[in-house]
């Protein structure tokens, strides 16, 4: 991490509990109280770096105990003020990547200008944030996540605006065009010609190129807000979409465990595992930021993987998302669900009724966004075109595929002694006639049914059958 030094004295500082004192050999003449900590320093220093400290002092009152000013809102707190107090006294200090927001928040609040001394914080956060870090991604990065500590502050100074427009315009760059982000995660050093060097000798092997996602775990790392902010910035600059939705889908599995392990009717939808990161966030924590994603995530088929998408629709019924959200997830898997596999749907029913082992409603839903969306794009019936030329025909491709699915899915649902006669009825006609060139998968599923339901349902049987074949 860049950092630039300030100050030439040594430290003369010393902490005692929750007291600072100066030790210059002068005795402290003022002491500032900053949260929960004292410090005990002289006028002089602060008076002629602060406008605020100069006004305050030559208002306060002194008594026998000496003069005391309380500072109950200083940007940053104890740590910064620590930090503004040794730069007052000239003593050694660094800025950097990760203190530079808040001193320069803590500046601007206690009037640090140039009318009080040359060289003062204000313009000295201001020459190492535009001339140093805003230059690297990673301190760019480590300034904006330092954003959350003032972030009231770091707003009225437009920090999180300036430093999010540069990690945007970084990030929507080609990466290979200008050497970063390779040198700066620690690549090889490069030639004016491009080839790598060893020891400033020209090796003449070439970098490897940056893949436009190296940007995505960085990002991931920041709070939702300010990842919205820095995701919005990049859609601004025309960046792809699916590159976009590339980092939600690292975002998302970040912060939500259920997106990260196969599903299967042995899990619990009272409880989710931890996050294998280490970051955990409450289960309201995590409904929310399905709910967050789910607005962001763009709407257009094939750019977020299908799997990805159940996934988020499995947590949200689990985490009992509201009902919109779930809708717009079901609404976008229907958009592409010849995409899907069959592990895909079979999802646990995670509702209070448990009527039936999978959740038949859901499946039956995703269909029907599916067969609305088919029809728009002009998958409409052949008429009179033969099996062949079905076959054949590229725009049919997608519904056989799903026929061919949800096929797949009845007969792995016909075992379930709970799924009516009618849901399963409706699931299989809900299929087109000529999406089946063959109707082999949905034979298998009836015969499975009947095996199962026979005893109980065997006029309501013989009608399905009846009609199904009809077809």
């Amino acid at each position: 991490m860049a950092c630039m030094k300030l100050g030439s004295k040594t430290d003369a500082f010393q902490r005692q509990g929750q007291a600072w004192f100066c030790t210059t050999g002068l005795p402290s003449d003022i002491v500032v109280e900053v949260e929960e900590m004292s410090f005990h320093l002289h006028k002089f220093p602060l008076l002629s770096r602060s406008g605020v400290m100069e006004r305050m002092i030559a208002e306060a009152s002194e008594d026998e105990e000496g003069c005391i000013i309380k500072l109950s809102d200083v940007p940053g707190g104890a740590k910064t003020f620590e930090l503004v107090a040794k730069f007052c006294y000239g003593v050694k200090l660094e800025l950097t990547a990760a203190n530079v927001v808040q001193l320069g928040c803590a500046a601007k609040h206690l009037e640090m200008i140039e009318e009080h001394g040359e060289g003062n914080l204000i313009s000295q956060t201001e020459v190492f944030l535009n001339q140093v870090v805003l230059r690297n991604w990673k301190d760019t990065l480590k300034a904006l996540q330092s954003c959350e500590d003032v972030l009231p502050y770091a707003e009225e100074l437009q920090f999180p605006k300036k430093l999010i427009e540069s990690l945007a315009a970084k990030a929507c760059t080609d990466p290979n065009l200008f050497g970063w982000p390779v040198m700066e995660h620690g690549g090889p050093m490069q030639s004016p010609g491009g080839s790598v060097l060893w020891n400033g000798i020209s090796t003449g092997a070439r970098p490897k190129s940056s893949s436009l996602d190296w940007w995505y775990e960085d990002a991931s790392t920041l709070s939702l807000p300010l990842y919205k902010r820095l995701i919005s910035a990049m859609e601004s600059r025309g960046l792809k979409q699916e590159i976009i939705a590339g980092s939600m889908n690292v975002y998302a599995k970040k912060y939500i465990p259920g997106l990260n392990r196969r599903q299967g009717s042995s899990e619990s939808s009272s409880r989710l595992a931890p996050v294998s990161s280490g970051i955990s966030l409450s289960e309201e924590d995590q409904k929310l930021l399905i709910e967050e994603i789910d607005h962001l995530l763009p709407i257009q088929k094939g750019l977020i993987p299908t799997k990805f998408l159940f996934g988020l629709l499995r947590t949200a019924k689990i985490l009992r998302a509201n009902p919109s959200c779930i809708s717009n997830l079901e609404k976008r898997i229907g958009m592409q669900l010849d995409q899907a596999t069959l592990e895909d749907l079979l999802m646990p029913n995670f509702s209070y009724s448990m009527e039936t082992l999978y959740d038949v409603d859901c499946v039956q839903r995703i269909l029907d966004h599916f067969l609305v969306m088919d029809q728009v794009v002009g998958s409409a019936s052949p008429g009179s075109v033969d099996d062949a030329q079905l076959m054949e025909s590229p725009s049919l491709t997608p519904i056989t595929m799903v026929a061919k699915l949800i096929d797949g899915y009845l007969a792995e649902v016909a075992p379930d002694v709970n799924v009516k006669l009618p849901k399963f009825q409706s699931l299989a006609a809900a299929v087109p006639e000529y999406a089946r060139p063959l109707d082999d998968g949905l034979y298998r599923a009836i015969d499975i049914y009947l095996k199962v339901n026979l005893s109980t349902n065997l006029g309501k049987i013989a009608v399905l059958v009846s009609d199904l074949i009809s077809k």
